[in-house]
């Protein structure tokens, strides 16, 4: 690293320092993060079922093992805590007249996937649009931008049915809520990201008679790169849970939304269902952000620190 670079010529974020292995392999350690939590939720979750839930016996071979907790919560009961390793065998049981809930809910993960990914894309291109026409013009920034930030205070939920009465009761439409939620971190981002460049640079290129176009994909463009994908990985876990909320006023037999509709009505019978229907809805949202996070760990490969949005 040069002096001149240390000043602050390159574009902010690029060559991040050289640290311990957390830094070498980000990906892996977000993954150990994960890992963590998840355990530490688990713990968090059994210790209130072993401490205020409801008496539960285990019989393993000969060995059985019968625990009655010394308190009453009545969050902690089955009905609404089932045990985690309840929730892990209903996955192995069919549903009505189908095949097992984890194909069930593999195939509706990716139903969701799939339109989530639609409505992440068209938010994504959407936001950045937006983000290159308000740097490029302080009158439509001073108009708009409040108009697009007072957007995201209607509640999505009643968002949602109007846009599929409007639309139609579609995948369309579906997307079309995704992407609701999903331009606006981008935009915010990518007025930040175009303004995040070097102002020597800038001079430079206008020294050199460079056109704005010329300016925007050459400089603007890649110093905004770390902002992009911190709003990108914000943009893909809001796209699953917009095209969740849309599939549930929008009667499509598919999806997980769709899902999350049938399994409350047995939620009395078999809660365990609708918590493994959660934990699925969880998971996708998880592997959406990971899908992210991995192509920004390949196209940029550890040129740009992430920045916060």
């Amino acid at each position: 690293m040069t002096t001149s670079a240390a000043a602050g010529i390159v574009p902010p974020g690029l060559l991040a320092p050289a640290g311990g292995w957390s830094r070498r392999h980000p990906l892996l350690r977000q993954a150990v993060l994960l890992g963590g939590v998840l355990l530490l939720i688990a713990f968090a979750w059994e210790a209130a079922k072993w401490l205020a839930g409801d008496p539960w016996r285990i019989a393993i071979g000969g060995f059985t093992y019968t625990h009655t907790p010394p308190l009453a919560w009545r969050i902690a009961s089955d009905i609404s805590l089932p045990h985690l390793w309840t929730i892990v065998a209903t996955l192995f049981d069919p549903v009505p007249g189908g095949p097992p809930l984890w194909l069930f809910l593999t195939g509706a993960a990716f139903y969701t996937l799939r339109t989530a990914f639609v409505g992440f894309a068209a938010g994504a291109l959407l936001g950045l649009g937006l983000g290159i026409v308000f740097v490029h013009s302080r009158f439509l920034e001073r108009a708009l931008v409040p108009w697009v930030v007072g957007s995201q205070t209607v509640p999505i939920i009643a968002i949602a049915p109007i846009v599929v009465v409007a639309l139609g009761a579609s995948w369309i439409s579906v997307a079309v809520v995704a992407t609701y939620l999903t331009f606006f971190p981008v935009a915010i981002a990518a007025i930040r990201g175009l303004r995040a460049y070097d102002r020597r640079a800038g001079e430079l290129m206008r020294s050199y008679a460079a056109s704005t176009p010329q300016v925007l994909w050459k400089l603007r463009l890649p110093a905004s790169v770390p902002y992009l994908f911190s709003a990108l990985r914000v943009a893909a876990a809001a796209s699953v849970v917009g095209t969740i909320v849309g599939e549930l006023p929008s009667g499509i037999p598919e999806g997980l939304g769709r899902a999350v509709l049938n399994f409350t009505q047995y939620y009395v019978t078999a809660p365990e269902r609708l918590w493994a229907t959660v934990a699925s809805c969880a998971m996708t949202g998880l592997v959406f952000v990971g899908l992210v996070r991995f192509a920004e760990a390949f196209l940029t490969r550890g040129r740009y620190r992430p920045a916060a949005v």
